[in-house]
């Protein structure tokens, strides 16, 4: 089925059509994936150091010819695809991280996921964040709610910092901590950041800090996800984050419900500085 023009995309269909392709995408990762032991695919290294398997491009490959048959006239942005500047002047984008966490892939830790979005002006109105190996499949549509294996989920109601379950780079986090004057319970590093947050959205996570590095495939279908669980996905300035920009690249982030977002963000400005704003 083609895609509507503009906000008229429905949101649920968008999400269901993610839903099938993520999931076949991960049966096609899982062909290379081994638990505990090193990945059979083969791996290359990319410009910065950061490596990239068979698999993730496999995975690509299969995505764009999949979500370019359900999202006729959308715009493409991966990881993994050269960039295409054309999207901008798209009125939808799909935004796909083959293998968010690749690096645990390579070493045999479930952890990893498939990230799929549709963004229309700028935000996601649907997104899936599918562990294979871990068989968890999060979703969200506009204004539909977020679900993990197709039953609702939501956000921790914890109202306090202290002691607040939290996975992020640990030095970070030590220092909010201290400008915070709490301690929090640091969980051990979740290597892909979608899943990252994707436990914050089903309260397995109270909070979680993700590093200046991130860009729009790794983030844009758990930000909504997050935001229809009860949560929030946002910069130090605290404004919605905007995807399909010409600049793919997002500062420090901030993952926490919409109870606990606010101090959370304060202390983070004080540990972190003015640079973040």
């Amino acid at each position: 089925m083609g895609e509507k023009t503009g906000p008229s995309i429905d949101a649920a269909f968008a999400r269901d059509c993610l839903i099938a392709a993520a999931r076949e995408a991960g049966v096609i990762a899982l062909g290379y994936f081994r638990v505990g032991e090193c990945t059979s695919a083969r791996v290359d290294y990319k410009a910065g150091g950061s490596p990239v398997t068979e698999a993730d491009l496999a995975v690509d490959a299969f995505l764009r010819a999949r979500l370019g048959a359900d999202f006729v006239g959308a715009g493409w942005l991966s990881e993994e695809t050269e960039d295409d500047l054309r999207r901008l002047s798209c009125a939808s984008v799909v935004i796909v991280d083959p293998i968010d966490g690749t690096r645990a892939f390579l070493a045999g830790d479930p952890r990893w996921a498939v990230s799929v979005a549709l963004v229309v002006g700028g935000r996601p109105i649907a997104g899936v964040v599918h562990a294979p190996a871990l068989e968890e499949t999060y979703a969200a549509a506009r204004d539909c709610g977020a679900a993990l294996n197709g039953a609702s989920i939501e956000v921790s109601h914890r109202q306090a910092l202290a002691d607040a379950r939290i996975a992020g780079p640990k030095p970070m986090v030590e220092s909010i901590a201290r400008a915070a004057a709490v301690s929090f319970d640091l969980q051990p590093k979740i290597p892909s950041l979608a899943y990252r947050m994707a436990l914050v959205a089903s309260g397995a996570l109270d909070l979680a800090l993700a590093s200046e590095k991130s860009h729009d495939w790794d983030i844009a279908a758990v930000d909504l996800i997050l935001e229809e669980a009860g949560g929030r996905l946002v910069e130090a300035a605290s404004s919605a984050l905007r995807y399909n920009k010409a600049e793919t690249r997002h500062g420090v982030l901030f993952g926490a419900s919409a109870g606990m977002i606010d101090p959370f963000l304060a202390a983070g400005r004080l540990a972190i500085g003015a640079s973040l704003a």
